[in-house]
């Protein structure tokens, strides 16, 4: 199609940055899960934005950290390092008025595939007076040959078009890799895992925030209704008993906002059974991290 641009942007950055935050206001639509709790993303994530002029295929990552040498630290790393060499253009996303080791750690990785960085400063909407900006644009513009640095707000839309718009014309000329009424590649079975995922972060992330990961045993369609069984993998029993809490409520409570939001998300009545589980380290072991499905995420093709 001619004049019609479309590839792929990897939205890259340390953990907490508003990454998956972006890539849902870009998208218009929930499909990254959110929470304050670094590695909340955990896998690469595609959101297919599709407009007049062609389709941006956003890439998601996990934070890039310094910290833990955990299998499923190096694993999360490894993830957004292998996206960066497969796209035609990096989303580096920084927080405005902060700049951190880890924030030089992942522009240093951006620059290694020399594709066009384009910055994106997100949480400007928090900057008062906005004045206090200028010098931190200024400062980080001197880091590396921006191809633009775009003053962001994810939370409340500020400027995400134009980045979008930034983007797509930056993209290749070819014609849409997907149908224009999709928004990701993932199946629904990972995104419903994914939201009771994101329900347990928020709420038990300051007593468990990184021993939970969550399997989806059953996931029947039988017309306008689902139906899931969950399994919720932690590493002790006492972990295990602060999730299911006292006469199980707090799972019970937990299991309601994660069943809510898959009903909006797949627009069925879901009927959602989650079971609490235990397996000693699994956070550390190759093996358990690939049955969890770690070692899917690959290479775009």
């Amino acid at each position: 199609m001619q004049g019609n641009h479309c590839g792929y942007a990897a939205i890259v950055g340390r953990p907490n940055v508003g990454k998956s935050t972006l890539l849902n206001r870009l998208i218009g639509q929930k499909i990254a899960i959110t929470s304050h709790k670094a590695q909340t993303t955990r896998h690469s994530l595609l959101g297919i934005r599709t407009e007049e002029g062609g389709q941006i295929l956003f890439v998601d990552t996990p934070g890039l950290h310094l910290r833990g040498d955990s299998a499923l630290n190096r694993r999360l790393n490894q993830t957004a390092q292998t996206v960066l060499g497969d796209v035609d253009l990096i989303v580096l996303v920084v927080e405005a008025l902060a700049w951190t080791a880890e924030d030089e750690r992942a522009l240093e990785l951006a620059r290694k595939g020399n594709q066009p960085i384009i910055l994106a400063v997100n949480k400007v909407d928090t900057v008062n007076p906005k004045e206090r900006l200028l010098p931190f644009l200024e400062d980080i513009g001197r880091k590396h040959a921006f191809l633009q640095i775009i003053p962001v707000s994810a939370r409340k839309g500020i400027n995400v078009d134009q980045l979008a718009g930034r983007v797509l014309e930056q993209l290749p000329e070819s014609p849409n890799f997907y149908p224009e009424d999709q928004i990701t590649d993932k199946s629904e079975r990972f995104l419903a895992a994914e939201l009771l995922r994101e329900q347990l972060t928020r709420r038990f992330g300051d007593e468990l925030p990184y021993a939970l990961s969550v399997e989806i045993e059953r996931f029947e369609e039988k017309g306008a209704l689902y139906r899931i069984g969950a399994v919720v993998w932690v590493e002790r029993p006492g972990q295990k008993a602060i999730l299911i809490g006292k006469g199980g409520e707090a799972m019970k409570e937990t299991a309601r906002l994660a069943r809510e939001s898959m009903e909006s998300l797949f627009q069925a009545k879901v009927w959602l059974e989650v079971w609490v589980r235990v397996r000693k380290n699994w956070s550390n072991n190759e093996q358990d991290l690939a049955r969890l499905g770690y070692f899917q995420d690959h290479s775009i093709s």
